[in-house]
């Protein structure tokens, strides 16, 4: 349930509204929108559904909505207008603009990350992809640097005025990463590691929740509500491809999953035609079918050896071709009326 309140509801007005939620046993959650204020009322109560009649009288009420999906912050209903998160001060996730990460697979070295990282710089990329800590189908592949490799993405961040994002595995490693990371990043396999997801909701950099390889649309949204419902309201939902029967693919890159997510929910949608795809020369035209369908940003795997790199090589870009990409991507969006978010092309 949300209480709507009126354009110019007072503080102590809301304030009013917020202390009978508490007073009858729910959580407040307070998204102040635009024109007027939003007040979730979510929890358990004293085992009893929350009464509408308890808000309407109050001073400040506008109206008063029953939320009848599941995930009740996720929600269009709660949040009508697109939600915008600012990432390292000044990258907008969400609005007009398309978000760009990109980067290798896994930091192997220094030298690999930071060549990359430069040659990404010049493209104009705001935000570094990479992976420290790496979740494999076999233990004996290669399982990332560490603490080793989140270092060496803050210099990589430090020297080309990047954000960076990178992936967290367990709730024990939530704060060291966010020590580090602008954007801390769940993966397919951490979906629905309900602990995980409380822990990533109680810190307050934005999360990218990429979907679950077999997990409907309903079962991202509350892995969602998850985070959000810790107080974490920055959530990007990310399309990766699921598993079916197909097998020319590494997964199936579920395009109607983009535009099913838009109206259902506020969030801005990330999509990585990397791991939907497995193939380095899908990732053009499955980045300019997300584009047309919606997306609000792209996560790509960038290597500059691809041959060599120690993991998804198979499915990384070279910088060269990459380039190519944003150009093409970049007519689509406009054919939409957006634009890809690009700065200029910064040197150390």
């Amino acid at each position: 349930m949300i209480v709507v309140m009126r354009k110019g509801a007072s503080k102590s007005e809301i304030d009013a509204v917020i202390e009978r939620i508490h007073a009858i046993g729910y959580q407040p959650h307070h998204s102040p929108g635009e024109e007027k204020v939003v007040i979730g009322v979510v929890g358990t109560g004293n085992d009893r559904p929350a009464d509408p009649e308890t808000f309407r009288p109050m001073l400040g009420v506008e109206s008063v909505v029953r939320i009848m999906a599941p995930y009740k912050l996720a929600s269009r209903d709660f949040k009508p207008e697109d939600s915008v998160f600012t990432v390292g001060g000044d990258t907008p996730i969400g609005g007009p603009g398309i978000a760009l990460m990109a980067g290798p697979c896994s930091v192997e070295s220094r030298e690999q990350t930071l060549e990359i990282a430069g040659e990404l710089a010049q493209l104009g990329v705001t935000i570094l992809r990479g992976g420290a800590f790496k979740p494999r189908t076999s233990p004996y592949s290669f399982q990332g640097l560490g603490e080793e490799a989140l270092k060496i993405m803050a210099e990589a961040r430090d020297m080309y005025s990047m954000s960076i994002i990178t992936e967290v595995m367990g709730s024990d490693e939530v704060e060291m990463v966010s020590d580090y990371v602008d954007i801390l990043q769940l993966g397919t396999r951490n979906m629905q590691n309900y602990r995980l997801l409380e822990a990533v909701g109680r810190q307050p950099k934005p999360v990218l929740l990429k979907r679950g390889m077999s997990a409907t649309i309903e079962e991202l949204l509350l892995a969602a509500e998850y985070i959000l419902s810790q107080g974490n309201a920055q959530v990007l939902l990310c399309e990766r491809g699921i598993r079916t029967y197909e097998t020319a693919t590494r997964s199936t890159f579920d395009v109607n999953a983009v535009p099913v997510l838009k109206a259902l929910s506020h969030l801005p949608v990330i999509v990585d035609p990397s791991h939907a795809t497995g193939r380095a020369d899908l990732i053009a035209p499955i980045s300019r079918a997300a584009i047309a369908a919606g997306a609000d940003g792209l996560i790509i795997e960038v290597h500059n050896k691809p041959e060599d790199a120690v993991s998804d090589g198979a499915q990384s870009l070279r910088p060269g071709p990459f380039g190519e990409l944003l150009d093409g991507v970049e007519r689509i969006a406009q054919a939409v009326d957006r634009s890809l978010i690009r700065t200029p092309a910064i040197t150390p």
